[in-house]
This record gives structure tokens, sequence and C-alpha cells, in this order.
């Protein structure tokens, strides 16, 4: 299950950590220069040492980390959550979705005073 002796693979040890939800997910991102370990952007096959610092960009977020624990195999997340330090900085704030006027279905076309209710609720204040 773990493999603290010998490299590993850096595509399959951010899989295994549970940083991306697939290996190939993991090789591409490095395949595309969205993975850097200690400053340097690697290939999938690159491996790495514990000590390491592994910088992903996946899903529109960098996440940093440093290796405490080598693993091949994709273990549970307590498990994976002790094999880094995570030291990623927050993510961006969640902004608020705008609040959409619906009408119900087969209401048919609006009047001239649905139309103004409408308007008075888009105008800011």
């Amino acid at each position: 299950m773990t493999a603290d002796e010998g490299p590993v693979r850096v595509d399959s040890w951010i899989w295994s950590v549970r940083l991306t939800k697939t290996r190939s997910q993991a090789a591409t991102a490095a395949r595309g220069g969205h993975v850097k370990v200690n400053g340097e952007r690697v290939k999938a096959a690159h491996a790495v040492k514990v000590g390491d610092e592994v910088r992903v960009r996946h899903a529109g977020r960098e996440r940093v980390v440093v290796v405490r624990r080598l693993l091949r195999k994709r273990v549970g997340a307590p498990v994976a959550a002790e094999a880094y330090v995570d030291n990623s900085p927050p993510p961006p704030p969640v902004t608020e979705i705008p609040v959409v006027a619906r009408r119900e279905r087969g209401a048919g076309r609006p009047t001239k005073r649905d139309r103004r209710e409408l308007d008075r609720l888009r105008q800011p204040r």
C-alpha cells in the first residue's frame, strides 16, 4: 500500500494523494506544464522524494504541497491527507449568482404590468 523507499512518479503520487481524480488527469497536467517540483516544470515520469515541494494547477486553483510520505497506490482520504503538508493559498471567495426572475411554465406572455415589475426588480438601488 505504501512505498517509503524507492522513487515514485509524480503523476502517480498526485493521483494517490487525491489532488486529482484520475491518474490521466495528473499526467495531462504534467504534460501541460501545470506541475512543478521544487520550482521546475516536470514530466509525468519525474520521481518525487520526501521533502519535495509540488505545485499543481488544477480546476482553476493552485495547490502547493510538501511531500511527507511516498504513496504508489490510491488510499483513503485520511491516509492521503497525512502524506503531505498543504501550503496552498485559500480558495477564492464564491461569488453570489444573481437571482433570475422566472415565470411559471404556460403562463403566457408577460403583460405590461408584469414587465414593469420585472424591470423594478432588476434595477439596482
